[in-house]
């Protein structure tokens, strides 16, 4: 027996097929804008406003959907929309709701309110000006999920270590030996951030000479990883640093991630697979120090001791027709409990060494911190050994 479709039955199954293949954005943007108390935590009330300033823009469709987090002291804005990457309208968005929560953490007295905000006023885009943000745009499959990566403390070279073992490491991603979609690899696109340059690298053939690069995460930074299948976009982080935009330490990057899971890409598993090992970063107290990479649940983003070590939190999207849903905690899985106790015990040891390196940064990436005023002082005041 054959079910007869109606034209308006057959109008509507069109427009929702329509609906279903039309381009998502999402948008990603970060600021540190104030910190409660210190360094460690954002304010409840900032994140309620956030919320409530996204919510007007949803009401009037400048955003398709949004959810507010923070992950230490950084307000971090997720957004979907259809107007694709770097879109003026989206950033100035951003740039009004930082501006407008900076002015109430101002009001309340919170630390560092608005230190990412190294422009008076918004120009056209969010590149340079101090917040940092990752974007894509892509075609929504059937089932779309992706995880929204927030770091606390820490530098974009950070992402460069799991990026790998995600989209390159078949010990971390089994689907790059057994996906036929993914044995093909994965191509990168690295940034050099002090000569303001990119390359693209493919792997596995290219596999070696990628890592001589982002083995130096404080210089080449990992922005985009695409499917050497078909060039989908697979993985995008933020690189913006700060201390090269600024010439002066103004507060660590504390990076963004967005990375796209299952059906051709790795599955949720084999992403958050390398964070179960808690390898050290840049960053922590005064952006100045190596520490452990502490994998966390949102309630447990705010890092306390030497403020620190440095944090990443990870939720979980399963997109809808351009609605993000629900966020999940990804973290907060007890069978990552034993990384944070390796981070613990890595903490322990590396903070007994004080001011001396390899807890501390080298002279070079010192150069972005507040070493150079010490030495500015010490101008002059040296003597000459024959």
């Amino acid at each position: 027996m054959f079910l007869k479709i109606t034209s308006a039955e057959r109008m509507k199954n069109t427009e929702k097929r329509r609906i279903d293949s039309m381009k998502v954005t999402i948008s990603v943007i970060k600021a540190d804008i104030g910190g409660f108390v210190g360094h460690s935590h954002s304010h409840p009330d900032i994140l309620k406003y956030a919320d409530e300033l996204l919510s007007a823009a949803k009401d009037e469709k400048t955003v398709t959907d949004f959810h507010v987090a923070h992950c230490g002291d950084d307000l971090e804005l997720i957004m979907t929309h259809g107007k694709g990457v770097q879109d003026k309208g989206i950033h100035a968005l951003a740039w009004d709701i930082f501006t407008k929560c900076t002015e109430k953490a101002k009001s309340m007295k919170l630390y560092g309110a608005g230190q990412d905000m190294l422009k008076d006023s918004f120009s056209g885009n969010l590149k340079g000006m101090g917040p940092g943000f990752a974007e894509m745009e892509f075609e929504e499959r059937e089932s779309e999920p992706l995880i929204v990566f927030m770091a606390d403390k820490t530098e974009p070279g950070a992402w460069n270590l799991p990026l790998y073992r995600m989209f390159a490491d078949p010990f971390s991603t089994a689907g790059l030996v057994i996906d036929p979609k993914v044995t093909k690899g994965f191509t990168f696109e690295v940034h050099d951030v002090k000569k303001n340059r990119s390359i693209t690298m493919s792997t596995p053939n290219q596999s070696y000479q990628l890592l001589s690069l982002i083995g130096t995460p404080s210089r080449f930074v990992i922005k985009h990883v695409f499917r050497n299948l078909d060039s989908e976009i697979a993985a995008v982080s933020s690189t913006e640093r700060l201390g090269l935009i600024a010439g002066r330490y103004v507060g660590k990057d504390d990076p963004v991630m967005i990375v796209r899971a299952q059906s051709g890409f790795p599955a949720v598993g084999e992403i958050l697979e390398p964070f179960a090992f808690p390898y050290m970063v840049a960053g922590w107290m005064r952006g100045s120090h190596h520490g452990p990479f502490m994998p966390v649940s949102q309630n447990d983003a705010k890092p306390t001791r030497f403020d620190g070590p440095p944090r990443v939190l990870a939720l979980g999207f399963q997109l809808c027709n351009g609605m993000l849903g629900l966020p999940s905690d990804m973290f907060s899985d007890p069978s990552f409990d034993l990384a944070r106790q390796k981070a613990n015990e890595i903490t322990d040891y590396i903070r007994r060494h004080g001011p001396f390196e390899p807890a501390r940064l080298s002279s070079d990436e010192m150069e972005y911190t507040t070493l150079p005023q010490v030495m500015k002082d010490l101008e002059g005041k040296w003597n000459r050994l024959d």
